[in-house]
């Protein structure tokens, strides 16, 4: 008699699918923005006296106020480690509450399939990624560090406390931009990557209120906060549909404070047309479109935002 029974995956790839690397779409290339942008506010000293020696790039900045390739490979994997490493910690601090929750009781925790060491020991390599990677960027970065890593281990626990935790995983997301900025400026005193990870911040306050309407039931029956739970669903997808009107405004201020041209705005544009549609078709009585509005529409925002900046700064 065959054996019919389909063989377990790896533990590695149960990690890989379990803090799903592909979402990195989400904050990636706002991090991408942030460096873009912090770049070109890079002065390179310009000789007063020939022969002077002439301005010499950094490794994070070329002479044409561009980030370097080295610089947007290490960021790459500062945001992607520090994204698999909060996401681990969101998985092994939860995993009481995510076998409560039928949506998520199969998830590879509750279901037995990956034990809670082995998402430590997961998350401790991707924060060496993480570390390594920060400290190959500009030196502000060193320095600064920490303060995402606090924010991801606080997250967890805020929704046991307060609807708001929305929030605090989108400043999590928004600090991407900061970073981006940071690891390249070498500097986070200019206004405009406060603004725009303000803006990253606002939208995913927005869409994470929008997925959270799934967990409506079980957030009332486990007690676990959250805006559709403490405040109904109609309520909280209008809250939502507020914070990405906030959110195309924000972007708007920190394009004017960047000196973005117009090929931003029709980034912006675009990426606002989307939210209106994500929010079109998530009503409080049909959330069948849950998960396109959830994953396939917000990746599409960031990468319109994105390529809005990108050909803004290429034709300028």
């Amino acid at each position: 008699m065959s054996d019919t029974t389909a063989p377990k995956p790896g533990k590695l790839k149960i990690l890989t699918e379990l803090v799903k690397f592909e979402h990195s779409i989400f904050a990636l290339p706002y991090a991408y923005v942030g460096a873009i942008y912090g770049a070109a506010t890079v002065a390179f000293a310009v000789p007063a006296i020939y022969p002077a020696p002439a301005p010499q790039p950094t490794p994070w900045v070329t002479l044409a106020n561009w980030p370097t390739l080295s610089a947007l490979a290490w960021i790459t994997v500062a945001m992607v480690g520090a994204r698999a490493m909060a996401f681990t910690l969101n998985r092994a601090i939860d995993k009481e509450v995510d076998a409560r929750n039928p949506r998520t009781a199969g998830r590879a925790v509750p279901s037995g399939l990956i034990r809670v060491w082995e998402l430590w020991a997961f998350s401790a390599v991707m924060l060496a990624a993480y570390l390594l990677a920060v400290y190959n960027l500009a030196p502000i970065t060193h320095w600064l560090w920490p303060i995402p890593l606090a924010m991801f281990i606080v997250y967890p626990y805020l929704k046991r406390f307060t609807p708001f935790a929305h929030f605090w995983l989108g400043a999590c997301l928004g600090l991407g931009v900061v970073g981006g900025w940071a690891g390249v400026a070498d500097s986070v005193t200019a206004l405009a990557p406060w603004v725009l990870g303000a803006a990253v911040a606002i939208w995913t306050a927005g869409f994470d209120i929008i997925y959270a309407t799934q967990d409506y039931q079980s957030d009332l029956d486990d007690g676990v906060h959250s805006v559709p739970a403490d405040y109904g669903i109609a309520r909280g997808l209008l809250i939502a549909k507020v914070l990405h009107v906030l959110t195309v405004a924000l972007f708007v201020w920190g394009g004017w404070l960047v000196g973005a041209g117009v090929w931003y705005y029709v980034g912006v544009a675009g990426a606002g047309i989307l939210l209106a549609y994500e929010n079109m078709i998530v009503r409080a009585d049909d959330l069948s479109h849950l998960d396109t509005a959830f994953f396939t529409v917000n990746g599409f925002v960031a990468v319109i935002a994105f390529a809005g900046v990108l050909v803004d700064r290429l034709v300028r």
